[in-house]
């Protein structure tokens, strides 16, 4: 990895840009440069409270010349238009999930990246927890033999006041959706990085408490994998008072269960002195997981991701989830919610 310091940047100042903050912080060969936000006090306060510069033009933060990366934390269906002045302006991107809430705008971001010639990434810190490495690791040896069920449940819980704190939440223009583009997305990205690509999928959706916004709080769909799997995701946000986040990946050899960011189920059929390790470790649990609190999430997945990134650039490594890896999810989402939309099952293009 390059001795330089890897200077950074953050586009919008909400509850998720403070994760980003602590995260860069906790890199030494990271800086955090500074913050653009379109509203003056916030961003004023941002840069005091992370010792950073406030910036109140896009155009100035990124032509600032120690500035390497820009962590992009608008609301999801604001993503674009950062995005490609931050890329026209050769700065390399991490952009907060999901890249962006259309394959249009997801589409002209890659494609932008890839023509300038600079790195883009999607934040989907779940994959980097030892758990989920671990996990990935054992299908990949084809541990679980043939892949029978993966499963993902967010039932989590949010106000009426999380919803109208601001004007963009719950919108499908800025949010891009509920409970399942929001919130589920992590474990979306999950299972398809677990179970392969989705062939099709049908969902119901609807609105059990949060009955003022355009977007579903509540979502149940049934995918069909490629390789021959099945699986469910139950998402929601109006559930009292709300349960940690879990995936759940069966096999005609195995079960792994993962609550939050922790295993609490390792079998196999044919065991190993690893396997004992794995099931002896003992569960962090080391924050509320945002089970009811979107803030209460630990930013040591996102450090890790930042430290991917670094290494990716700059220290010829691998670029774990880039545009391409980030767009996978939104695909799978937009098709349940047509599913939802229509009653019909969706099919996708493989």
């Amino acid at each position: 990895m390059e001795h330089r310091t890897i200077g950074f940047g953050i586009i919008g100042t909400g509850a998720i840009a403070g994760i980003h903050a602590q995260a860069i912080k906790a890199i030494k060969n990271a800086k955090l440069l500074g913050a653009y936000s379109l509203t003056k006090a916030k961003v004023d306060e941002f840069a005091k409270q992370y010792d950073c510069t406030a910036y109140y033009s896009l155009d100035e933060l990124l032509q600032t010349k120690e500035l390497d990366i820009v962590c992009i934390c608008t609301p999801s269906g604001a993503h674009l238009e950062p995005a490609l002045k931050a890329i026209e302006a050769g700065k390399h991107c991490l952009i907060e999930k999901p890249i962006e809430v259309t394959l249009e705008k997801t589409d002209k971001i890659i494609a932008a990246a890839r023509q300038k010639n600079v790195a883009i990434a999607v934040v989907f810190p779940t994959r980097f927890y030892q758990g989920s490495l671990d996990l990935k690791k054992a299908i990949d040896a084809g541990r679980f033999g043939q892949l029978t069920l993966g499963s993902a449940y967010v039932k989590w819980s949010r106000t009426p006041e999380y919803y109208a704190s601001n004007k963009w939440r719950g919108t499908w223009e800025l949010d891009g959706g509920g409970a399942l583009m929001n919130q589920a997305i992590h474990n979306v990205d999950m299972l398809q990085w677990c179970m392969g690509p989705v062939e099709s999928v049908m969902a119901i959706a609807g609105n059990a408490k949060h009955k003022n916004i355009e977007v579903e709080d509540t979502l149940v769909a049934i995918l069909k994998f490629a390789n021959g799997g099945m699986g469910t995701i139950e998402c929601s946000t109006a559930v009292y008072p709300g349960t940690y986040k879990k995936i759940e990946v069966m096999g005609t050899a195995g079960t792994v269960v993962m609550e939050d960011n922790d295993i609490i189920q390792w079998q196999f059929k044919d065991q190993t002195a690893q396997d004992e390790q794995i099931n002896a470790a003992p569960g962090s649990h080391n924050s509320s997981g945002g089970v009811s609190d979107p803030k209460a999430i630990s930013y040591a997945g996102h450090q890790k991701q930042i430290e991917n990134m670094i290494a990716a650039i700059y220290n010829n490594g691998k670029l774990l989830i880039d545009g391409a890896e980030g767009r996978k999810s939104v695909e799978i989402v937009l098709a349940i919610y047509k599913s939802a939309q229509t009653g019909q099952q969706v099919k996708l293009l493989l």
